[in-house]
């Protein structure tokens, strides 16, 4: 399936793909990922929260109603034709100039009772708001069921990935540069700069809303807020490119952990 979704789309595609993340600090590449797999994933995963939310720190809290979780590298989540998805790799060698690297893999959960969260960045700029820095980190979201205006769409304002935060705050607020709701459906792929300013919304619906994100940054970033630890068994399972394309512990056995990833706004 993934080298289907890898031929689907043209270099020139692509090239448009990229010159809309450029400008507007996100792009939505639609029918990457097989929906069959997706399904999968979804219902691997509400098993998942569901243990998770009965265990203590299984869970990490995102304001009102919300929560994050990384997700554990074994089957089905562990699977290179996501992480390592031809058409996202081709993206990515279009975007980062430098070498890159995988640095997070797990999911935002808005539930009934969520809220707006405050707008915010997730990164800050690599020196300050008078120099415009370039794209040295992207997330890249999977939907696990179809994202609607009702079970909480990531908003975002585009083109304020180059602005100074308080220059870009000001212009969403005057409503200059709109807040936009992004729709998605499972086997979408949508990748954004953690630059730009953007805000979780409500979820008014009683089902979860579970929203895959995967880091990828330069390979020269610090990231100890999040990180990723792989079983042996499967790194030693895979191709030398995505080998290297994760930064991770290798592990014998995976053990639990506390979620940590609270603090995620500037």
């Amino acid at each position: 399936m993934a080298q289907e979704s890898a031929a689907k789309y043209s270099d020139a595609d692509l090239d448009r793909f990229v010159a809309d993340l450029n400008r507007d600090g996100i792009c939505v590449i639609p029918g990457v990922l097989d929906p069959a797999l997706v399904e999968e994933w979804r219902q691997a995963f509400e098993r998942l929260f569901q243990e998770r939310q009965n265990r203590p720190g299984g869970l990490a809290p995102r304001e009102q109603a919300r929560f994050y979780l990384t997700l554990p590298w074994v089957l089905p989540f562990a699977n290179a034709e996501v992480f390592a998805n031809p058409t996202l790799l081709r993206m990515l060698d279009r975007v980062f100039p430098q070498e890159y690297v995988m640095v997070q893999m797990g999911a935002d959960v808005p539930m009934s009772g969520s809220d707006y969260q405050e707008t915010h960045r997730d990164y800050r700029p690599l020196f300050s708001d008078d120099v415009v820095t370039p794209l040295y980190a992207l997330a890249v979201n999977l939907p696990l069921v179809e994202v609607t205006e009702e079970n909480g769409p990531l908003q975002h304002a585009r083109g304020t990935h180059v602005l100074g935060r308080e220059e870009a705050l000001a212009k969403v607020a005057s409503g200059e540069t709109p807040l936009e709701s992004f729709h998605m459906k499972p086997g979408d792929m949508s990748i954004r700069t953690p630059l730009a300013l953007h805000r979780g919304t409500p979820n008014r619906t009683d089902q979860p809303r579970p929203m895959v994100v995967m880091g990828y940054v330069m390979h020269w970033l610090h990231t100890p807020q999040v990180d990723l630890t792989v079983p042996r068994a499967f790194y030693d399972s895979l191709p030398e490119r995505a080998q290297k394309l994760l930064r991770c512990e290798v592990v014998d056995e995976l053990a639990e952990k506390t979620e940590t990833y609270v603090n995620f706004k500037f």
